[in-house]
């Protein structure tokens, strides 16, 4: 009795949750295309190219949704559930309201799995192909970087600064290089531009001035063109805004580690994205019980008033997390807190639905 329970629930659970996910994604697909299709014929994007971009579309919209789809895919056939007095029925065998929960709970399993992988390998090599042709057809003149006053820390030894950074043509201002030995300065190299030769992976700077400090002397030196090899990449003056999204997370952590050598005032952005990998799949047991909790009971309004408390707490959820993210990006708010808090509020929400739903 109690495996066939658990069997047509996990059945109802996943086959609800996929079938949410195969409504939605091509509606979400014709909504971007009905927007977007002007700039892509106005901007001649191939159509292979159009073909992979929607690939990356759906991979990135259905794991950046995939918590609200999972709260209402289970509101809706728990409700039918409780609407045909079935879980009554259920409870009235002997079967304990935490052993109804288990088959839910095999089900949040399955998903916080599959969202893991998302959001491990899948999602950041969508997010690439997604931003990459967002920038290069829809906005072509959107920047991609912080591109004015750009300074790094680029090793242990040497500091770069550009005053404005062209990202699309690849190319600086106002460049300079302080190089440092145990804390004096040896050399110190100028340029008015500097712009990254990609056939021969050099950099071409435009009157190149350096300054080289020995102990008793200091040797100046100028070229009016200079090709050079720099112990940095382009990509080092002004990474995109949107780079960490797209590196696995062997990647991110690596990535993390040389921004912050390098005194990167991103650090907090990075860090949200990094720690958002692993709080997705716990959200998605948090509104499990939530929905469960909701939709479980028989109520005089039926599935049409659970549909709807359904929806106002998946759209408080996304407010918190939206708005926690923004504190991370404006205002130095911690990552962590910013990623964890609105997982804890609804965390205690869960407790008391479910005390509730119990009596």
């Amino acid at each position: 009795m109690l495996k066939i329970l658990d069997w047509y629930i996990l059945k109802r659970y996943l086959g609800t949750f996929f079938v949410m996910l195969l409504m939605f994604v091509p509606i979400g697909i014709v909504v971007n295309l009905a927007e977007r299709i002007s700039k892509i014929l106005e901007n001649k994007a191939p159509l292979n190219e159009v073909v992979i971009y929607y690939y990356d579309f759906t991979v990135y919209f259905a794991h950046m949704l995939f918590p609200i789809f999972i709260f209402l895919s289970i509101i809706w056939f728990t409700s039918k559930l409780a609407n045909n007095t079935e879980i009554v029925a259920f409870l009235s065998s002997g079967v304990s309201y935490n052993r109804f929960l288990r088959p839910y709970i095999y089900g949040a399993s399955i998903v916080a799995i599959l969202s893991l992988a998302l959001s491990l390998y899948f999602a950041p090599m969508a997010s690439k192909g997604f931003n990459e042709f967002n920038y290069k057809y829809i906005t072509p003149n959107r920047k991609v970087a912080s591109t004015e006053d750009v300074y790094k820390q680029i090793n242990d030894n040497d500091f770069i600064f550009v005053s404005y950074f062209d990202a699309k043509n690849r190319r600086g201002t106002n460049f300079t290089l302080e190089h440092f030995e145990d804390n004096q300065l040896k050399y110190k190299m100028f340029a008015n531009s500097i712009r990254y030769i990609e056939e021969d992976s050099t950099f071409r700077l435009v009157n190149y001035f350096k300054r080289s400090i020995n102990d008793k002397s200091e040797v100046l030196h100028s070229k009016r063109t200079l090709d050079t090899v720099l112990n940095f990449r382009i990509e080092d003056l002004a990474p995109a805004s949107y780079l960490a999204e797209t590196l696995l997370y062997g990647e991110l952590n690596d990535f993390i580690e040389k921004e912050k050598q390098r005194g990167s005032s991103n650090i907090g952005r990075y860090e949200l994205v990094k720690y958002k990998k692993f709080s997705l799949p716990i959200s998605v047991y948090i509104l499990t019980l939530i929905a469960v909790a909701v939709s479980s009971m028989k109520r005089r309004g039926g599935m049409g008033l659970n549909l709807a408390f359904g929806i106002t707490i998946a759209m408080v959820y996304v407010f918190f997390d939206k708005i926690f993210g923004v504190l991370v990006q404006k205002a130095n708010f911690s990552p962590i807190l910013a990623v964890w808090i609105p997982n804890v509020i609804f965390g205690v929400l869960a407790y008391f639905l479910l005390r509730k739903a119990r009596r």
